[in-house]
Parts: C-alpha cells; structure tokens; sequence
C-alpha cells in the first residue's frame, strides 16, 4: 500500500511571494533576513518524522528491535550521541479498525501489530516524543464511516490507546470534499473528556495535533473549520497542526508560499478561513520520495530545509498570534513509505540532513512546552 501526504494546487501569486523576498535571498538559519534590521525569532521546537515502518504504513508486524534499531538508529543519534528529531509519529492506525476492535492479519484489537510497547519505549527512551497518526489518504472512506458510527466511541478509544502506550495521537482525515465535521467535533470532545489540552506537554498523551495541507487550497472545510474553532490561541482544543507535504518536494519559495497561506488565510472564502497563528503549525518536507536520495535526508547544506530556516524561524504572525516563527518542521518519512522508491535504511540514513539540521537549529530532547501565542 502507498501512502501519500496532503496535496496542493497551484502556487501563490507573484504578490504573495514577494511577502518572502528576503528570505529567498539565501539568510543562513538563524540570521537577519534583510541587512536592515534583524527580523525576531523564536526557536524551532517540533522536529519530528512520521515513521512508516518497513511495510509502507501498514505496521502489520510485530518489529524485532535489534533489525528495527539497525534500520532507524539515526533517529536516536544522530552521530554525537543525540537524536537527530524529537517527535516520532507512526503511521497509519485504521479508524475504523480501532473502533470495531479487529484483529486480522495485521492487526489485534484495533492496533496495527507493529506498534508495540517496544517500538514506543525505543524512542522515549531517548527523549523522542511519539504519537500515532490515524488516518492517512488510504483510510478517508473508513474515517468517515467511522464518525458516522460513533465517534464518541472512537475518540474514547484513541484515548485508551494513548493512555496505554503512553503516546499522544495525529488525526489525519484527509477528506478534501466532504468532511464529517460534526463527526469530527465529537471525536475530539470525547478525547480531550479523557485527556484535556496540557500546555505543559507533560502528559504524552494529551498532545493532540491535526493535519491540514501544505496551503489553504485544499482540504478546505477541514482547514476552516480546525483553524476558527480547534487552532486560536485564545481556547485552543488542539495543539497544533501540521501543514502536510504537496504531492512532491517544494522549492524554498513553494514552501514558504504555502505557508504563508496559513498565516494569512484566505478571507474571500466563503467561510473564510481565519488567519493561523505561527506558534499552531509546522511545516513538512520530504526525506524519503521518488528514486532519489533527498538532500533533506542526506545533505543538509543543499536541502530545502536549510534553505527556509531563517524564514521558518521568523515568519511573522499576521492576524493570529504575537510571536514569530512557525513550531517547526516534520519529515515524510523515516524508513520504508512506499513499496517503491528509496527508503532512510542505511546507507541512506539521514544523519548528514535531519541530523545536521538538529544540530544547526539547536532542536531541544525533549520537546518542551510548547509557545502558545
């Protein structure tokens, strides 16, 4: 099975891009985008990777750790002893196979077989956050035949795993057309009744995020409706939302275009999609796509990620929230995310990208509590 992350149209106009200029023209990570002044900052603090296993996302089988630590070990160090990210998120749990608890082939109880305590404990251990990721684009029809059933339930039972193996959980709905919002509200009050929002973080499992596309054109009712209701910083019910990777690696100006949407949001919309604050998203790049090996994985220096880090650390709010810098990034995908293409096994590990960038942009293990406005 082939999973895909969020997609998105065209590209902002060449108006939009120019809100950008001075981060196009090349400022290292952490410097002044112009020569005027320098621009305020805050410090990346999500760095994390959603982990596809070595079965393309399906995580049917139980992992022996000595194999799984050869195939994932520059994750929990990226060459000096310290993790090169500090969230893990695996991914995909079926929704609707946790809400009727099935056990098959690749699953007991609702819970692909791969997800196991160990795999949990392998990176806690280290100071990686995890946190599971329900969903993906090959469950869209079960999502919403799930919360049609029961969403309550649901959510009761997302909490239950949370609670159990000491995660926190992703939603990934990625209905473009018709999301069952009200589904989806009910989801999330029966989960946070068992885990309310934590700004602390202390609690594993009350991290509750959400994902929305790399820009504001698509999964539009989902993005709407997470950002006016789920995403202020006035009585947030989430804690953050993850701005997927388009349907191929972006260029610096792509990126940080899309980006731009969620901070400006889109108020000709009918609703309008309210502005979102920096310090409520991340942004995603590619570590694992295609036949090639990605600098992002590999070359930090030539990498997209180097090349929007002042950008990412200085996006200025703009309608929502008062400080600057977006949370930070996220990386699709860590070992095997499709059947065909490169994988992050060695010798492709991604210590010389995810690693480097660790490095460079000082990413605390563990996470801290997070900025909230």
């Amino acid at each position: 099975m082939r999973q895909h992350r969020g997609r998105t149209p065209t590209l902002l106009a060449a108006a939009t891009l120019a809100l950008t200029a001075a981060a196009l023209g090349g400022a290292a990570p952490g410097q002044a985008a112009t020569p005027q002044a320098a621009a305020a900052t805050s410090p990346i603090q999500v760095y994390g990777a959603w982990h596809c296993s070595d079965d393309a996302c399906t995580w049917a089988t139980v992992r022996d750790m000595t194999d799984f630590d050869q195939k994932n070990h520059w994750l929990i160090d990226r060459g000096d002893g310290h993790p090169s990210v500090n969230l893990v998120v695996l991914s995909f749990v079926n929704p609707l196979r946790l809400l009727n608890g099935t056990t098959d082939a690749g699953d007991t109880g609702g819970v692909p077989n791969g997800m196991t305590q160990a795999i949990v404990d392998y990176f806690t251990s280290h100071g990686i956050r995890v946190m599971l990721s329900i969903g993906g684009i090959t469950y869209v029809n079960d999502w919403d035949t799930a919360l049609s059933q029961n969403p309550t339930l649901l959510g009761q039972k997302a909490a239950a795993l949370a609670t159990r193996l000491g995660v926190g959980i992703e939603i990934d709905y990625e209905n473009s057309s018709s999301p069952d919002l009200t589904g989806l509200q009910a989801f999330i009050t029966a989960y946070r009744a068992a885990h309310p929002y934590d700004a602390t973080g202390a609690d594993p499992a009350a991290r509750l995020t959400i994902d929305v596309a790399a820009g504001d054109r698509w999964l539009v009712g989902l993005d709407q409706y997470a950002t006016a209701n789920w995403l202020n910083t006035s009585n947030p019910v989430l804690d953050y939302a993850n701005a997927m990777v388009p349907s191929k690696q972006p260029s610096t100006s792509t990126a940080e275009s899309n980006w731009q949407e969620h901070l400006s949001g889109k108020p000709t919309y009918n609703p309008p999609i309210p502005p979102l604050a920096p310090a409520k998203f991340t942004g995603s790049l590619y570590i694992a796509e295609g036949s090639s090996v990605r600098p992002e994985c590999t070359t930090f220096s030539t990498s997209v990620e180097n090349t929007t880090g002042s950008w990412v650390q200085s996006a200025a709010p703009a309608g929502a929230g008062t400080t600057p810098g977006m949370l930070g990034y996220m990386f699709w995908a860590a070992e095997m995310p499709s059947t065909r293409g490169v994988t992050t096994d060695p010798p492709n590990s991604c210590q010389g990208g995810v690693g480097v960038g660790s490095s460079t942009y000082g990413v605390p293990v563990p996470m801290p509590a997070l900025r909230q406005n």
